[in-house]
């Protein structure tokens, strides 16, 4: 009998834009992400069809600076918590984006996670990144996407 070993993983990238109130382009970032033991359980459940779970609906920011383990299941410090302005799936590929509009989650913004409730719920994904200076005049656009891939394939 062959046996068949599959490196199955998911890559996930973030994308952070800051606006100025005409829509200029302030700061961008780059940066990858930790999916915690509590987002791979959700992929699970999604990928069986289970009914117990919804769907990640909501994006959170906040100031915690803590890095992130397998067991992390919260932002550290969510100031504040939007619907994403949309959720789309082309092949192995899920895009999240959510928009905290001029004078939504302004601070010295530290994190940012992809949750499935608009309170509590399940945390599929959390990143730190160094501080980002959102004022009440600026917006910021948070791109999320999720890639799996197998290494064999």
């Amino acid at each position: 009998m062959e046996r068949f070993i599959s490196n199955a993983r998911f890559g996930v990238n973030v994308h952070l834009e800051l606006f100025d109130q005409y829509g200029n382009l302030k700061e961008e970032r780059w940066a990858h992400n930790l999916i915690p033991t509590s987002g791979l359980t959700h992929i699970a459940d999604q990928l069986a069809a289970s009914p117990g779970e919804v769907a990640m609906g909501w994006m959170a920011v906040g100031e915690g600076s803590t890095a992130g383990s397998a067991s992390t299941s919260t932002l550290e410090s969510e100031v504040v918590r939007v619907a994403l302005d949309s959720r789309t799936h082309t092949g192995a590929i899920v895009t999240y984006i959510a928009t905290f509009p001029a004078g939504t989650g302004d601070g010295s913004l530290t994190e940012a996670g992809i949750l499935n409730a608009t309170s509590d719920g399940i945390l599929l994904a959390r990143l730190t990144f160094g501080v980002v200076t959102k004022t009440a005049l600026d917006s910021l656009v948070v791109t999320w996407t999720l890639t799996a891939s197998d290494d064999n394939a």
